[in-house]
């Protein structure tokens, strides 16, 4: 119960249908009983006047009464309970009891003229009297439980309207509701949507008035956000370039340094400290990746050969990867090209290969592959490394998040720059072991769309 309350306080188109469903039930039900009694008092009415026209029907001077008191025929044929009794009510006693004697109905003989309500035994009957000459008085009557119920069945019959209207007038508003508050639903979705660096106003011209001051303040917030992340990108970015001189200058120094002669515990501390200079610079140059790969690119106009991209990052990596003795290659000889931008797709590949050198045990092996279905183009970096248990798979995507056990010296910003990346490019990254019964080595897929498909929809969109 507490949870339907909550609910209801949080929701303002609950709110809205259910405050309107009862306004809407609140004068249904007052209009209903107005009707109902009014078409009540019509059929009494209506009824009063049967007894009148009934009345009319017998002439003044010779009228003639049907035996029994009723309407003439037969009992078998006729409705007992709403039959209507005529007879005549005299001033002399004799003749007075003789009607009464003869009559199924017994009326009192001093009834007034007119339409009056008469209690007989444990029945109440609606009486008109008229006079029809000097001594004479004719007298019509009819049970008022036959007319109550007549009454009540014309006043249910006039209620069937308003029976039948609520019900869809509630369907109704509550579809209209819905259908008003549908843009604001749709805006909610596209903004969940959106990924970390779609910061791009929203459009207000399908909302509602009352919603675009709000959508405006949030315009106005988002563009605030972004020149923020802008700004201490920008500075990440300069920083990072400003660092390349000093560092590059050290490294010479140490170099220069490595020539001259020194003893055994100095040599040792100068390649520390050039491996210091080197992290320091391999950490520069991914720092200035990821700004470049946060900045929004110009869309790529033409597909890349992923074939081309693989030979050219082979050709940087290869010494690094002899340096292990690890086995690296392209296994697969289709060539596929996906419609991204080729220094993204370099960028991107590059990282995962690196890290895959890096993990990857001596003597090891990195495979590289492609594969291409109707719809996408996957591009696949394996090794037989330890792999990347299951609960890090989320958190290794975090700038300088390193896992623990490892050894390996790294900037930890590797995996962010491709997470990056194909965000942007709109392709979907995942994370596997590349023996699933061992349980080990990394499997990296990430999936693009292919480039026929892309241009379809691009065609779509323009034709629409």
């Amino acid at each position: 119960m507490d949870g339907i309350k909550r609910r209801v306080a949080d929701s303002l188109q609950i709110r809205l249908s259910l405050w309107l469903s009862g306004v809407i039930l609140g004068v249904a039900l007052i209009a209903g009983m107005f009707a109902f009694l009014s078409a009540f008092n019509e059929a009494h009415e209506l009824q009063d006047d049967l007894l009148r026209q009934v009345a009319a029907l017998f002439d003044s001077r010779n009228p003639i009464i049907p035996q029994g008191g009723a309407s003439g025929k037969e009992a078998g044929d006729y409705d007992t309970e709403s039959r209507v009794f005529v007879q005549l009510l005299s001033a002399h006693s004799a003749k007075g009891a003789e009607s009464v004697a003869n009559s199924p109905l017994t009326l009192p003989q001093n009834l007034r003229n007119g339409m009056q309500t008469v209690s007989i035994g444990k029945k109440t009957y609606r009486v008109f009297v008229k006079k029809l000459g000097s001594e004479k008085r004719l007298a019509v009557a009819q049970d008022t439980e036959v007319r109550d119920e007549i009454a009540r069945y014309s006043s249910l019959r006039t209620l069937m309207p308003f029976l039948i209207l609520v019900p869809i007038l509630l369907v109704v508003v509550a579809n209209l509701v819905r259908k008003i508050f549908k843009p604001i639903k749709d805006l909610s979705a596209e903004i969940d949507q959106r990924g970390e660096h779609e910061l791009h106003t929203i459009a207000h011209e399908p909302l509602p008035a009352e919603i675009r001051p709000f959508v405006r303040a949030i315009n106005r917030l988002l563009g605030r956000v972004e020149k923020s992340i802008d700004e201490q990108r920008r500075f990440v970015a300069g920083a990072a370039h400003e660092l390349r001189s000093p560092l590059t200058a050290l490294s010479l120094q140490a170099e220069r340094l490595a020539d001259a002669k020194m003893s055994s515990t100095a040599r040792e501390r100068l390649n520390t400290l050039q491996q210091g200079i080197e992290r320091g610079r391999k950490l520069i140059d991914q720092l200035l990746a990821l700004a470049r790969a946060q900045v929004s690119a110009t869309a790529p106009n033409n597909p890349v050969s992923v074939k081309q991209v693989y030979r050219r990052v082979l050709e940087d990596l290869i010494p690094l990867a002899e340096v292990k003795g690890i086995d690296i290659g392209v296994v697969s000889n289709l060539d596929v090209q996906v419609l991204v931008n080729e220094i993204d797709l370099i960028t991107l590949v590059k990282n995962l290969v690196d890290n895959a050198i890096r993990y990857t045990p001596a003597r090891g092996r990195v495979d590289l592959s492609v594969f291409e279905t109707n719809e996408a183009t996957t591009l696949v970096v394996e090794d037989n490394g330890p792999g990347i248990a299951e609960v890090e798979r989320e958190l290794v995507f975090d700038p300088f998040y390193r896992i623990l056990g490892n050894e390996e010296i790294s900037s930890g910003l590797g995996l962010s720059i491709v997470q990056t990346i194909a965000a942007r490019a709109g392709a979907k990254l995942s994370l596997g072991f590349a023996d699933t019964r061992s349980m080990s080595g990394l499997r990296v897929s990430v999936v693009f769309p292919r480039a026929t498909s892309l241009d379809q929809k691009k065609g779509a969109d323009l034709r629409s």
